[in-house]
């Protein structure tokens, strides 16, 4: 049997940002429940981080999720189930408080959310389905690891060693050594689809920050006989880098409607013609339809021969900087630790800058 594998939708992400709500339902209308019609299939599980935002959900988008999400799979017959994942819990010691018990519950015939470890049947196959684990339900979840029978796990784990997004590796989770006695792990809460041949997170479903963009997004089929799983990519994106070089094209031609409903940066390689660019500018901004558009200008054709040597010697990137100020501090706390949470911290800002 085939089932399909989602995880980390986000639904009212970036301040429930329409521009991306709308983004993400022409995924699901336009690609994943046309996919799954046609294919036959009636199950899917949903690997936690269903909303974006611990504390709160708009009116909008709360709606929006009941009727362009909830109830497709409803109407098409379509069994659901859903992990609370950490960015569906209110607090953070216990699963208790969650966005799904509030939004779905046991109020849609066909829909399961799980806050706590199960094991479930799907055709004849059993499933340990762990959600996110926190100080309420880690004894509740070792034990149940412990006991269960099921061969193939999915969950919302933070693993030491895995890739959380480009450049960044967790160090502060759990060692996957409690994960060892299954065949097969399958994870949510990284963004970035990555796996050690075990264990695998398999990403989120569509771009949400700019650290998503040129890095394929999408969800998977899981054969639960063979125990094969494939890639569907999603086609869609709203993230778009323009490299503005005047020697290798030419923007009096550029296509500016490629860049309808996307989030843009034009990245400044080389500019010579300053009439030429405020032209090509002038079209994005007044033709695209682009959602928005930044400009960043790179200074690498400054010739190093006119900056001072001193500068040069000294010059150290914002990561160099921040590692530097930590090792130097007098304090007694775990200076690699706090670097590499410092560090996560910087990159996790970068990214969500639009």
């Amino acid at each position: 049997m085939k089932i399909a594998l989602i995880t980390d939708t986000h639904f009212g992400a970036r301040n429930d940002n329409l521009n991306f709500n709308e983004y993400f339902y022409k995924f699901w209308e336009e690609t994943f429940f046309p996919y799954i019609e046609e294919h036959g299939i009636d199950t899917v599980i949903h690997l936690g981080d269903v909303m974006d935002r611990r504390k709160f959900v708009s009116y909008k988008i709360a709606q929006d999720f009941r009727q362009r999400f909830i109830q497709k799979f409803v109407d098409k017959g379509i069994n659901l189930h859903m992990l609370v994942g950490n960015h569906d819990t209110f607090y953070k010691n216990t699963n208790d408080v969650n966005s799904l018990a509030e939004l779905v519950d046991d109020r849609y015939s066909g829909i399961t959310c799980y806050p706590n470890p199960t094991t479930i049947d799907i055709d004849g196959t059993s499933l340990c389905l762990i959600p996110w684990i926190c100080a309420d339900n880690y004894a509740d979840t070792m034990q149940h690891i412990k006991e269960t029978k099921a061969q193939v796990c999915l969950g919302h784990f933070e693993l030491n060693g895995f890739e959380m997004y480009a450049g960044s590796y967790a160090e502060n989770g759990y060692d996957k050594a409690f994960l060892n006695k299954f065949d097969t792990v399958f994870s949510g809460h990284f963004h970035k689809k990555s796996d050690d041949g075990h264990v695998y997170y398999l990403g989120n479903t569509y771009e949400i920050m700019w650290g998503d963009c040129n890095d394929p997004k999408g969800f998977h089929i899981f054969d639960t006989n063979t125990r094969e799983l494939e890639r569907i990519v999603n086609p869609f994106t709203i993230f778009q880098k323009v490299y503005y070089d005047e020697t290798t094209i030419d923007y009096d031609n550029y296509d500016v409607s490629s860049l309808k409903d996307k989030f843009v940066k034009i990245i400044v390689v080389n500019k010579k013609d300053f009439y030429k660019f405020d032209r090509f500018i002038d079209r994005v901004l007044s033709e695209s339809g682009a959602h928005e558009v930044k400009i960043v200008e790179d200074f690498s054709e400054l010739d190093a021969e006119n900056v001072d040597d001193e500068i040069v010697q000294n010059a150290e990137d914002t990561m160099a900087l921040l590692e530097r100020y930590i090792d130097e501090l007098d304090i007694d706390l775990d200076k690699t630790r706090l670097t590499n949470m410092m560090k996560g911290l910087y990159l996790e800002a970068s990214d969500l800058e639009l």
